[in-house]
């Protein structure tokens, strides 16, 4: 009994295993070629000829192998693409001893994902909260994958079950500023950054955040309950395109 129960699990595991390579093919030998084309809106659209970003780079990582490879949710307008791996590059100036974690953005060829209303058409990213204790950098909780999502902050920005760990915000102004900055380069404009309300008036008292203010990049005045509640372990940016 005890023989085939071991045997049982490995072949549980060389199956799992080959699944998950099967599933990963197009992350791991894709290609981005040509251009993107992004149809509807975020929350009723679609996305043509998807760019994949890299699962991590100098200075960022992708934050749920199971999000990347599995559910196919780290592609994007190929604008959207280079707008921001840019904006990771001039953050490797800005704010040279951070590393930061990009979390989900479209479907490969958008439409519905799972646990999002929008990021239907290749122009929506989710990008974590920089985190800190004291003045360092507190990377623990990016670790949790998808989980993350869960995490909760106090309307000071504070981890409501380790109130040592606080909401980065200066970094994540410096971050916003890089994005806003790579995105006129690329033809795009910030529309809009989703963050849990009560934690603006902290993010407006940095003072990358009081530079973010004075170029008008619009934040979200108010939304709905729970909506806000989940926009406190990251921060959702629109694009759209300049006209």
């Amino acid at each position: 009994m005890y023989q085939n129960g071991k045997k049982k699990i490995k072949w549980f595991l060389l199956i799992a295993g080959l699944t998950l390579v099967v599933f990963s093919i197009p992350e791991l030998f894709g290609r981005n070629t040509g251009n993107s084309k992004s149809l509807g809106s975020v929350r009723d659209g679609q996305l043509e000829n998807g760019y994949l970003l890299p699962y991590h780079g100098a200075n960022f990582c992708y934050f749920s192998p199971m999000s990347y490879y599995l559910l196919d949710n780290a592609y994007t307008h190929s604008n959207v693409y280079h707008t921001i791996l840019e904006a990771y590059r001039t953050c490797e100036e800005t704010c040279p001893d951070i590393r930061f974690r990009l979390m989900e953005l479209s479907h490969k060829t958008g439409g519905q994902m799972l646990i999002h209303r929008t990021h239907q058409n290749g122009l929506s990213a989710d990008f974590m909260v920089p985190k800190k204790r004291g003045k360092s950098q507190s990377r623990f909780y990016d670790k949790l994958g998808l989980w993350h999502y869960l995490l909760e902050f106090t309307e000071t920005g504070a981890l409501t079950f380790d109130r040592s760990v606080t909401i980065d915000f200066e970094t994540m102004g410096k971050h916003i500023l890089a994005l806003d900055q790579a995105a006129q380069e690329n033809g795009l404009r910030i529309k809009k950054v989703l963050l849990r309300i009560e934690l603006k008036d902290d993010f407006y008292q940095t003072e990358s955040g009081q530079q973010v203010k004075q170029k008008g990049i619009y934040f979200a005045q108010s939304m709905s309950g729970w909506t806000n509640r989940v926009h406190d372990d990251h921060y959702h940016v629109d694009f759209e395109f300049r006209n």
